[in-house]
């Protein structure tokens, strides 16, 4: 890569709150594939007489449900980390034009993943506070951004990742 092309590329304006949810839109949809192709397969090795129907509800054998809930939780990780440290966009970032660099803008690492991803969950769910604090930064980042010292650029529409 030239060095008028790393300069430029260092210089990318960070990416919106509406460009990063509709990105976590996109990418929700393949996690829930993923997800249901894991019950699916988690179906077929333990049976399905784990399942009784107790007073109109189904209810599941424990270990099963947190074996399946353990298996959901880590593929989710699978999926972001592997996009992340790969090329640092996942299907929902590259359709939306926008990509996780390290702050020296490099790839992340496997650390920085691991507490991104974690870092974002409580983030979005106590009322989007780790999202809101976006507006509150001088640089626009997100709070599992500072966290695990990563930025979400917005990338030009000439940008082409590959």
């Amino acid at each position: 890569m030239s060095e008028s092309k790393e300069v430029a590329e260092s210089e990318f304006p960070r990416a919106g709150l509406l460009r990063r949810l509709s990105a976590l839109l996109y990418d929700m949809f393949l996690v829930a594939a993923i997800w249901m192709l894991l019950g699916f397969l988690l179906q077929l090795f333990v049976g399905v007489d784990n399942n009784q129907l107790v007073d109109g509800q189904v209810v599941t054998d424990p270990g099963v449900s947190n074996l399946l809930f353990m298996l959901m939780v880590l593929s989710c990780f699978g999926f972001y980390s592997w996009f992340w440290m790969r090329s640092g966009q996942t299907l929902g970032m590259l359709a939306w034009r926008i990509r996780v660099d390290s702050l020296d803008g490099g790839r992340i690492s496997f650390t920085q993943s691991l507490i991104r991803f974690l870092a974002a969950w409580p983030a979005f769910f106590m009322l989007g506070s780790g999202y809101l604090w976006m507006y509150l930064d001088e640089n626009g980042d997100a709070a599992h951004d500072k966290l695990s010292q990563t930025k979400v650029v917005r990338l030009p529409k000439s940008y082409r990742p590959f």
